[in-house]
């Protein structure tokens, strides 16, 4: 394995780790809040965190891209505020992922915020807890298999990007370029040997994630999405 596949390796890490701790910060209120609102709007947002499941990553990749582009709402933004385009850099490509693995972070902790149900909460506010200390000493705990499944999900579903890294960042040795943009760089020019190593290595690394998953469902049952 050549310092290029290492270089990429590291990256996808830390690319991976940085976005599954960013999402289960961003996640958690956004969760509880789905969980637990009769608001009108919960549709609609919840529509919209599912949007990345179903639209092509291209797509979403595109227009990722041309809002951080210089004429972009958020180009615009980060330019005045001194940090140019993020188009092209790493710090897109952690934006970029934030928004694709969201409903990886999401899902899986509304799904264990609801498994809990409203008598825990009940019985806290018997006991004359607040509802942030009802929250941080009842809630967070009994979700925790939720918070594992959603912290598992999004560091492999941002291992595993590609079309959404490609749009967003190129691949750019040592600072955009991923695992699997690496893989496609590979059968580009045709050194199958190479790509095979990285390819391989991602197989495993998800058919683990799987196993994962199940004895998490066998041990956690409902609560594991």
């Amino acid at each position: 394995m050549n310092s290029d596949a290492l270089q990429a390796i590291r990256l996808t890490l830390e690319l991976a780790t940085l976005t599954t701790l960013l999402l289960l910060v961003i996640a958690t209120p956004l969760a509880w809040w789905l969980a637990q609102t009769k608001s009108r709007w919960r549709a609609p947002v919840a529509a919209v965190v599912t949007l990345p499941l179903v639209l092509p990553p291209s797509v979403l990749g595109f227009y990722l891209l041309v809002a951080m582009g210089p004429d972009g709402p958020l180009g615009e933004v980060t330019q005045a505020l001194g940090w140019g385009v993020l188009s092209f850099t790493f710090t897109g490509l952690l934006v970029g992922s934030l928004v694709y693995s969201l409903p990886f972070a999401v899902q899986p902790i509304q799904h264990a915020f609801e498994a809990i149900g409203p008598r825990p909460l009940e019985v806290a506010a018997t006991l004359r807890a607040r509802p942030l200390d009802a929250f941080f000493s009842v809630a967070l705990p009994l979700a925790r298999p939720g918070f594992v499944t959603a912290a598992i999900l999004s560091f492999a579903h941002t291992v595993g990007e590609f079309g959404v890294v490609l749009m967003i960042g190129g691949n750019i040795p040592g600072k955009t370029r991923t695992v699997s943009t690496q893989v496609y760089g590979h059968v580009e020019a045709m050194e199958y040997a190479q790509a095979h190593w990285l390819a391989g290595g991602l197989l495993v690394f998800s058919f683990a994630v799987l196993l994962a998953l199940a004895s998490m469902k066998r041990r956690y049952g409902r609560v594991v999405a």
